[in-house]
């Protein structure tokens, strides 16, 4: 019998009474895209985020969480912040400022809290698919309930296609 995994993530919503589903995935040992994540899921992409950290022209780092299928529009998201830039962070040091690997980042459960920001179309949707904090695992849970958790806002941060 295979033992169920139990990250920080879902220990943290079963401890604020947050419903969720608990999704895995098959993988390697390096993560796989969000789109791939999201077919393996048999999700739609716009549901599924993924978790991206950037450091602004202060210093301070910041966290948005977009559709897997988009891309950051870091002026928009510098904005958002109230900063000059901001940068994406080097894949190096992920796991120094977040705790987590690459491909296994969670808005919620970071070493530090972050200021975060959603793209604006989380809001209207009837669930969420973001990582559990490890590489292999997902968690479904109502948009309202992530968003609160990670004490996030909303704003539009991707690039228009």
């Amino acid at each position: 019998m295979k033992k169920e995994v139990k990250t920080n993530v879902m220990r943290l919503l079963e401890k604020e009474g947050v419903p969720y589903i608990a999704h895995e995935y098959p993988h390697g040992k390096e993560a796989v895209d969000g789109v791939t994540v999201a077919s393996l899921l048999g999700e739609n992409p716009d549901c599924v985020f993924k978790t991206l950290v950037t450091k602004g022209s202060s210093g301070e780092y910041f966290v948005f969480v977009i559709p897997v299928a988009e891309e950051l529009d870091l002026k928009k998201c510098a904005r958002a912040v109230g900063e000059k830039s901001v940068e994406m962070i080097h894949v190096k040091d992920i796991t120094k400022v977040t705790g987590y690997v690459r491909g296994g980042c969670s808005p919620l459960c970071m070493k530090k809290p972050y200021r975060t920001t959603f793209h604006a179309t989380a809001e209207g949707l009837p669930n969420i698919v973001v990582s559990a904090g490890k590489i292999g695992y997902q968690i479904d849970l109502a948009p309202s309930d992530l968003i609160r958790l990670s004490r996030a806002q909303l704003c539009d941060i991707v690039k228009q296609r």
